[in-house]
């Protein structure tokens, strides 16, 4: 048993190389799919260890311009074609710097970090607040059980809500026959 060669896959090219082999094989005009790739890659080296492997290749390959991707096809760029632009607007020119000029480098992004040797800073002292009033809800009030009446209803002199509906008083009125 010990003597018996166990089957190894063999060794396949780099991906790259096997999809650009498969383009120029192919030789489609409106480029070729990812499932004809797939096919011819399978046919030539045998079966693909990982189908997701390929998608991300190709993906790759697309995104730094070793392909094209046009109508769900994959095809290699025209080499007379002008460089794909970014989306956006493009960046203004830089001036050019003259050469004697010391270019100090860009300040970080974000907060600067704090001095680990400076000394402690004291809290703030409370500003009087200017209405005299404190911020936020006010406090509830604890109210004693003797004290019913609202403090509106004291204040005022009459109770609270829409008054009664005043009525017009009769007069009686003598009728002599």
């Amino acid at each position: 048993m010990a003597t018996e060669e166990v089957n190894k896959p063999q060794s396949l090219p780099p991906y790259p190389e096997l999809i650009l082999k498969a383009l120029e094989a192919l030789n489609e005009p409106s480029g070729s799919s990812k499932s004809a790739i797939s096919k011819y890659i399978e046919s030539t080296y045998g079966e693909l260890p990982d189908s997701t492997v390929l998608g991300n290749q190709l993906n790759k390959m697309k995104d730094s311009g070793e392909l094209v991707f046009s109508k769900n096809n994959f095809m290699k760029p025209d080499p007379s074609a002008p460089p794909k632009r970014g989306r956006g607007r493009p960046p203004k020119p830089k001036a050019p710097v003259s050469p004697g000029t010391v270019v100090s480098p860009p300040r970080p992004r974000g907060r600067p970090p704090k001095d680990p040797n400076a000394p402690p800073k004291s809290p703030k002292p409370k500003a009087a607040p200017g209405s005299g009033r404190p911020r936020g809800r006010p406090k509830k009030i604890a109210r004693s059980p003797a004290a019913t009446v609202t403090p509106a209803a004291v204040s005022s002199g009459r109770p609270r809500g829409r008054p009664p509906k005043v009525k017009p008083q009769l007069t009686e009125v003598s009728v002599e026959i």
